[in-house]
């Protein structure tokens, strides 16, 4: 028989010898994700800055983490989100208004990190207050619609006898952009025309419609199906030849005139530092919400000789990226 001080001493030698892994190594950590958009390079860009977020963090995935991703291209949201809840995730990740929305109806207990370009996070309901959420959900908003009047003006900056507007707007992602550009539309003495979109199929008739509308210029609203299909876009604006503003940054890059507004893997990234405190066991309700931190501003000079424009140098000057 082995006496109890042995015994009591060799176990003491096996634990300080294996000493326990890290909390979240020992088993697979869950993220489920619901994109409005679809699943293409330009997401995956994008997302991989949320991924090596998480990795810096010790979360790589294949090892100790898994991702549900599901992808609306378009369609209604709430189921998708049910179905992820089922799949008893650690978090759940909501991109834009339109996955917010249908996330923070589908759950109350999930720990939920947003990115969300639409929405007033506290007038929307999805929290009581930005420094404490009080929820299960916080993350980063762009709740300033009023960007909308400043696309406006560097457009109008460059496009110097602009008349008609148009507005790419998916109505999925809420009206308040749009109300923002309508008011912004009339201080600048500009008239505002609305065009829908709710899937890339839809840009289509979306230019034609602009065109009809005698549009000689459009800003494009914040939407994960137009990020997704951005160059798209930069095709169909080629196309009529019409001076067209994005708000994600890529565009220009892609051959779109000029685009404003925050870096959205830069975003991605921000929105995992948070999920990182919420995996280490910071509940939402004490993370308080963020907005973005870097934005780009980003001309393409090739496509404004293309329109016969010259973009002024004090815009190029203030520019982050000149793409000659």
């Amino acid at each position: 028989m082995i006496p109890r001080r042995t015994f009591v001493a060799g176990l003491a030698a096996v634990m300080v010898a294996q000493p326990s892994a890290p909390l979240h190594a020992q088993k697979h950590t869950r993220i489920g994700v619901l994109y409005p958009g679809v699943d293409n390079e330009i997401f995956r860009g994008n997302f991989e800055g949320f991924r090596t977020r998480l990795a810096t963090s010790g979360y790589r995935e294949g090892r100790n983490l898994l991702f549900e991703l599901r992808f609306g291209e378009g369609r209604e949201l709430r189921p998708l989100a049910l179905k992820l809840t089922e799949v008893s995730p650690d978090l759940l990740l909501a991109v834009a208004r339109s996955a917010t929305v249908a996330i923070h109806a589908a759950t109350t207990s999930i720990p939920v990190v947003a990115l969300d370009l639409e929405s007033d996070p506290v007038a929307s309901g999805f929290v009581k207050a930005l420094p404490q959420p009080a929820g299960n959900l916080t993350g980063v908003f762009m709740d300033f619609p009023e960007l909308a009047g400043k696309w406006l003006e560097i457009l109008k900056t460059i496009v110097s006898n602009l008349a008609h507007v148009a507005v790419l707007w998916d109505p999925a992602t809420g009206s308040a952009q749009l109300n923002a550009a309508r008011r912004a539309g009339q201080i600048l003495r500009l008239v505002v025309h609305a065009v829908e979109a709710r899937t890339i199929d839809d840009m289509d008739p979306a230019f034609s419609a602009a065109m009809q509308q005698r549009a000689n210029g459009m800003i494009v609203l914040t939407s994960p199906i137009f990020n997704s299909g951005r160059r798209k876009i930069v095709e169909l604006a080629a196309h009529y030849r019409l001076p067209t503003l994005l708000p994600f940054s890529g565009y220009a890059e892609d051959g779109g005139l000029v685009s404003y507004g925050p870096d959205v893997r830069s975003m991605y990234a921000q929105v995992g530092t948070l999920a990182v405190k919420i995996l280490a066991g910071t509940p939402p309700a004490r993370i308080p919400v963020e907005r973005p931190t870097e934005f780009r501003l980003a001309f393409n000079v090739n496509t404004a000789r293309f329109l016969n424009l010259t973009i002024p140098p004090s815009l190029l000057l203030r520019a982050d990226q000149v793409i000659e």
